[in-house]
C-alpha cells in the first residue's frame, strides 16, 4: 500500500503536468501573436512597469518563479525519497539520460556560439527540458506512449532541473552579500529545527521561506534558489512514513494547480513573446539562436538517446518496460523542448534585450522543431 501512494501522487502530478503543459503552449502562442500585432508595444510596456523596485516582469520572474522553484524542489525531494528515484537502480538511467542530456546540449552550443565574444554565458541554456511543454505533446498521443516512458520523461526533467537549479546558484550568481547569505543560512537552520522537532504545521514553513526568499533576493544569489532550499527542509513523512498527510505532499497538492494553470503559463506569456519584424534567414542562422536551437533540437536527441543505449547495453540499466528504441528515441527528441528553463537561463546569462530575443528566437525554434518531429516519431512508432 505504502508503495502506491507515491505512484498515485506521481499519476495525478502526470495528469496536472499535461493540462498546465496545453496550456502553456497557448500561452507562448498568444504572446507570440500579442508581440506581433498593434499591441506589441503595449504588451512591452506593460512588462517594463515597475512596482515598487521591480518591473512586473522580475515580479514574474523572481518573485512568481521562486512558487515553481519551491515546487520543483517538492516533487524532487518526493521522488527521491518516496518515489521513482526512491531506490539506486531507479535512479542509474534517468541520471544517466539527464546528465548526458545536459552536457552535449551544451557542448553543441559552444561549438556553434561560444567562437563569438561574449555568447559563452549562454551554455547552459539548451541544458534543461520542460516537462509541461513536453507532457502536453505526450497528451496529444494518448495510449501510444506507454506510461513507462512518460515516468522516464518526467524523472529525465527532474533530474535535470536539479542541474539547472545548481547552475543558476553558482554559475548565474553576481556579488555575494555576506550578512544577507549568513541570514539566509539562520533561516534554513530555523527549518531544519522546526523539521527535526516533527512539526507537521505548514505555516510556520511558509513564513520562513518567505524571509529566506527575502534574504537571498538580497544575497546576490538568484531568488528563485530559495524555493528549492526551502523544499529541502520540508518534512516528507507522515505518522506511517510518507503520505498524502504529509506537510510535502499537502503542499505540493496546493501548490500544483497554481503553477501549473497560472505561474509557469504567466512565465510563458510573458517571455515568449518577441516580435519578428524585420526577421530574416541570416538572423536565424545566428551564432546565438543558431547554438541554442542547434543544443536543444541536436544536443538533446543525442545525449539521451546515446546514453541511454549506452547505458543499457553496458548491463548498467534497464530500459523502460515495453518501450521500443523508436519509442525512446522520440522522447529524447522531446527532450528537446526547453521551454521555462531555456528562457528562464537565457534571462540570467544575457542583460542586453537584444541577445534576450535571439535566446527567445533559438528556444522557440528549437523546442518547436524538437516537438514536431517527436511527436510524429512516436505516433507512427510501435512498441
Amino acid at each position: 500500500m505504502k508503495h502506491d501512494r507515491p505512484a498515485n501522487a506521481l499519476q495525478a502530478f502526470l495528469q496536472g503536468e499535461t493540462a498546465g503543459g496545453v496550456l502553456l503552449i497557448a500561452a507562448a502562442a498568444l504572446a507570440l501573436v500579442v508581440a506581433n500585432s498593434p499591441l506589441g508595444p503595449v504588451y512591452q510596456a506593460a512588462l517594463h512597469f515597475h512596482l515598487g523596485r521591480l518591473s512586473l516582469l522580475h515580479w514574474i520572474n523572481d518573485g512568481l518563479m521562486a512558487i515553481f522553484f519551491l515546487l520543483v524542489g517538492l516533487e524532487i525531494k518526493r521522488e527521491f525519497v518516496v518515489g521513482h528515484l526512491a531506490r539506486w537502480p531507479d535512479r542509474i538511467l534517468p541520471a544517466v539520460a539527464a546528465l548526458a542530456g545536459m552536457a552535449v546540449p551544451a557542448i553543441v552550443y559552444l561549438a556553434i556560439a561560444g567562437r563569438t565574444a561574449g555568447l559563452t554565458r549562454g551554455w547552459a541554456i539548451p541544458s534543461a527540458t520542460d516537462i509541461a511543454f513536453a507532457l502536453g505533446v505526450i497528451a496529444m498521443l494518448g495510449k501510444r506512449v506507454p506510461a513507462s516512458l512518460k515516468i522516464f520523461l518526467t524523472t529525465v526533467a527532474i533530474v535535470d532541473d536539479m542541474g539547472a537549479v545548481a547552475i543558476i546558484a553558482l554559475v548565474y550568481t553576481a556579488g555575494l552579500s555576506a550578512p544577507a547569505l549568513l541570514a539566509a543560512l539562520a533561516v534554513l537552520g530555523a527549518m531544519a529545527v522546526l523539521n527535526r522537532s516533527g512539526v507537521k504545521t505548514l505555516w510556520p514553513y511558509l513564513l520562513c521561506a518567505v524571509l529566506l526568499w527575502v534574504a537571498v533576493l538580497m544575497s546576490g544569489v538568484h531568488a528563485t534558489v530559495a524555493g528549492v532550499l526551502a523544499a529541502m527542509m520540508i518534512p516528507v513523512g507522515g505518522s506511517e512514513g510518507a503520505t498524502e498527510s504529509s506537510p510535502l505532499h499537502r503542499l505540493e497538492h496546493i501548490l500544483h494547480p497554481w503553477s501549473a494553470f497560472l505561474i509557469v503559463p504567466l512565465f510563458g506569456f510573458a517571455n515568449a513573446g518577441v516580435s519578428f519584424a524585420g526577421m530574416t534567414l541570416a538572423n536565424l542562422l545566428a551564432p546565438l539562436p543558431l547554438g541554442v536551437a542547434a543544443g536543444l533540437f541536436l544536443g538533446k536527441q543525442i545525449g539521451v538517446s546515446g546514453s541511454v543505449w549506452l547505458a543499457t547495453r553496458l548491463g548498467l540499466a534497464v530500459r523502460p518496460d515495453g518501450a521500443s528504441s523508436l519509442q525512446i528515441y522520440g522522447v529524447a527528441l522531446l527532450c528537446g523542448i526547453g521551454f521555462t528553463m531555456s528562457l528562464f537561463i537565457g534571462g540570467l546569462a544575457f542583460a542586453d534585450p537584444a541577445l534576450v530575443d535571439q535566446v527567445k528566437i533559438g528556444v522557440l525554434l528549437g523546442s518547436l522543431v524538437s516537438a514536431l518531429l517527436g511527436y510524429a516519431l512516436l505516433r507512427s512508432a510501435r512498441a
